[in-house]
């Protein structure tokens, strides 16, 4: 997976700021950052969901926004779990998943079983026949990766896919990721959690300000600091920001927002 000069540009905001990026295949693949440094707008280029201004994407050999056909048959390759996903949600959970399966011209008794797997595996059997409207967040989120799955893509994107889950939930995606992995296809998942990031990831790519500052094999990336977490602080400018924060000498020892008048009122004024 490739990406040449991907720039995008929400008027005068530029979120997307060039960037190159090689993704390797068969690994399980962060692209980290702060709130705001690009990633979901990048993820949403890679998958031909939002059109880039300039730049070019190539996906499973085919480029992505070369032709109406190029994003088709990207689309038919990878599988995606987007941020605020939306799902439909009067379907329980097998019927979402009976439509998703339907809806990629695969066949009606395959989507049957490979759901019923699906369902099992992510602990949803029980809630099958529930709307989704009444799913939980967790519950949200393990259906619509089943969704995401059902076609065996060559590639899977998660955009947060841990985010609001309970660690319950969060372990049987785990789970399933690592298995999805291990059969040689290859995750992409965005995420401004190092911790996760350091226990998953092969390979990471590190994102601020619409611009890529590191990028490749975790141990590498990660250098000679202790932790993924203080390298993506260095990289990011994060601990120069931290030391302006004692610029901030009045914060904290219960004062009030103001002096206290000579009653100990702040400001003096009347009770």
């Amino acid at each position: 997976m490739r990406v040449e000069g991907l720039w995008k540009r929400f008027g005068e905001q530029i979120a997307v700021n060039g960037i190159d990026l090689v993704l390797p295949a068969g690994k399980f693949i962060g692209l980290v950052g702060p709130n705001g440094a690009g990633k979901t707008t990048t993820l949403s280029m890679i998958t031909g969901l939002l059109r880039p201004d300039a730049g070019r994407v190539l996906v499973a050999g085919h480029d992505v926004w070369r032709d109406p056909e190029s994003v088709a048959r990207v689309k038919a390759s990878i599988g995606i779990l987007p941020e605020g996903l939306r799902l439909f949600e009067r379907l329980s959970g097998r019927e979402l998943l009976a439509y998703s399966g339907r809806l990629r011209g695969m066949p009606g008794a395959e989507v049957d079983k490979r759901a019923t797997q699906l369902l099992d595996v992510l602990d949803l059997t029980g809630s099958q026949n529930k709307l989704v409207v009444d799913y939980s967040t967790g519950m949200r989120k393990k259906i619509g990766l089943a969704a995401a799955l059902l076609h065996n893509p060559e590639v899977l994107f998660l955009d947060e896919p841990f985010e609001g889950v309970d660690p319950v939930s969060a372990q049987t995606i785990r789970g399933v990721l690592e298995r999805y992995t291990s059969s040689g296809a290859t995750v992409v998942f965005s995420s401004h959690v190092m911790e996760l990031v350091e226990s998953l990831c092969d390979w990471v790519a590190v994102m601020a300000a619409g611009r890529i500052r590191a990028q490749g094999p975790l141990a590498e990336v990660r250098g000679d600091a202790p932790s993924l977490q203080a390298a993506f602080l260095e990289l990011v400018g994060a601990n120069e920001r931290a030391a302006a924060g004692d610029s901030l000498d009045w914060l904290g020892g219960g004062t009030g927002a103001t002096a206290a008048g000579p009653d100990g009122v702040a400001g003096g004024s009347a009770r």
